[in-house]
């Protein structure tokens, strides 16, 4: 299976929140390059950040919803 990046993060707190939106609307994510990003400081700017990423079929929908505004409050 294929994963794509659909975020990149520069640290691991704004990749798991993303992570988890996408988890909750019943995608298939996960951070990668995360510990290689928190070897080094700056190296995540340096390595292309922290990558979110879903399976290749669950992409265009992943991104939609991520670029989608967030449902108002009644």
């Amino acid at each position: 299976m294929q994963f794509v990046t659909v975020f990149t993060a520069f640290n691991p707190a704004d990749a798991h929140v993303v992570r988890s939106c996408l988890d909750a609307a019943n995608f298939h994510a996960v951070v990668a390059h995360e510990l290689s990003a928190l070897s080094l400081d700056g190296y995540a700017l340096a390595a292309g950040g922290i990558l979110v990423q879903v399976p290749e079929a669950e992409a265009a929908e992943a991104r939609e919803f991520l670029n989608s505004p967030p449902p108002v409050a009644e």
